[in-house]
């Protein structure tokens, strides 16, 4: 039987880790792009549930971004109604170390699962004329208008009666 050799792959990570930041540090002189997309759930009323969506985008990098454009463009119009704000929006710049943040709310016309895809951001920087491109992260698949069963938001409060009075029981004999 042949030992596997642990030691020679842990070198070749190592060496893969050094040469990948030293080309990291090399181009550390442009934005950074980092989006990250959450949304949440909404009851309104039966068959009707509202989605907002809010995207967070920061410039991680040691320089400013130009013309960045933010879209969203993974919500079907025949499943969702665009209630407010925009699926999309530009900025002018975004300085090194800044961030802003962009929310839209739509409301859901069906019911069912959807698996959203990441928002598409593209900015320029002064020493490329070609746009860069930079994905947000996914959100989790939506349970939209799903049937869930109802909270039982005041169990606590059923549970502390019943404790009290079962308090009550075993002391009052000892009075």
């Amino acid at each position: 039987m042949a030992k596997p050799r642990s030691g020679s792959l842990l070198f070749l990570i190592a060496a893969l880790l050094l040469a990948a930041s030293q080309v990291a540090m090399a181009s550390s002189d442009v934005p950074f792009m980092v989006a990250h997309k959450k949304a949440s759930l909404k009851r309104l009323k039966s068959g009707v549930e509202q989605v907002a969506v809010t995207i967070d985008l920061y410039n991680e990098g040691s320089s400013t971004a130009y013309d960045v454009s933010l879209s969203d463009d993974s919500w079907p119009q025949d499943t969702f109604e665009l209630i407010s704000g925009s699926t999309s929006k530009t900025w002018e710049r975004l300085d090194a170390g800044s961030s802003v943040s962009h929310t839209f709310v739509l409301e859901s016309k069906a019911k069912g699962v959807f698996h959203g895809t990441p928002a598409i951001i593209k900015f320029r920087i002064p020493t490329k004329s070609a746009l860069q491109e930079a994905y947000s992260t996914p959100i989790p698949p939506l349970d939209v208008l799903a049937d869930k069963p109802p909270e039982k938001k005041f169990e606590w409060v059923r549970y502390l009666h019943t404790t009290t009075y079962l308090l009550f029981l075993i002391y009052l004999p000892c009075l």
